[in-house]
């Protein structure tokens, strides 16, 4: 396959995108923030960064303030798109897009492009890396171990409620049950 073949390919899309000012919402010198192309909840980002870095394995000390910065970006940005809304930030274990790239989701999971188990159980398994966990991985490991055939067979397993944990046979009850959680932040009072 030609290398222009390959550049095309959709997995390197992210790398397209950074350089989109149509996708950008965000953007420093260290970090790009656009849409998720095919949201899995009402509010799903992606914080990039502009370094060129494939995946979580290849993380190491010396790319923790990179993270960390990531991390803080999307925490700030989740909050300016909406105060109410519980986020998640995090990354997946075995990505299907090349370039790095931390998610920041919102907990409704209100999408029409939520359509299968995988694409919930790589939203609610082991392999939805928190970004937070992994910051602190690497700084005790040194690295992030994943183990690809535990993460492979969770994207398999039966469907379960992020926040009750109850179990459902198909997407469409899971998605009903959501709707019965509230999924707002809520200040300790």
């Amino acid at each position: 396959m030609s290398s222009s073949t390959t550049s095309g390919h959709w997995s390197q899309a992210l790398t397209a995108a950074m350089s989109d000012p149509q996708q950008i919402l965000d953007s420093d010198d260290q970090i790009v923030i656009i849409k998720d192309k095919y949201p899995k909840a009402l509010y799903h980002f992606l914080v990039l960064p502009r370094r060129k870095m494939p995946n979580l394995r290849n993380m190491t000390k010396n790319d923790l303030d990179l993270l960390k910065y990531m991390h803080n970006k999307g925490e700030a940005f989740a909050n300016r798109a909406n105060k109410e809304l519980k986020f998640r930030f995090g990354y997946h274990a075995i990505p299907s897009m090349s370039h790095l790239h931390m998610h920041i989701i919102s907990q409704d999971f209100n999408s029409l492009c939520l359509k299968t188990v995988k694409h919930w159980n790589s939203f609610n398994t082991k392999n939805f890396v928190d970004s937070a966990d992994l910051i602190k991985e690497i700084e005790t490991k040194g690295r992030f171990e994943i183990d690809q055939e535990e993460i492979s067979l969770l994207l398999k397993k039966d469907l379960s409620c992020h926040v009750c944990k109850q179990s459902f046979s198909t997407l469409p009850k899971l998605k009903d049950h959501i709707v019965l959680h509230d999924v707002t932040r809520r200040e300790n009072k």
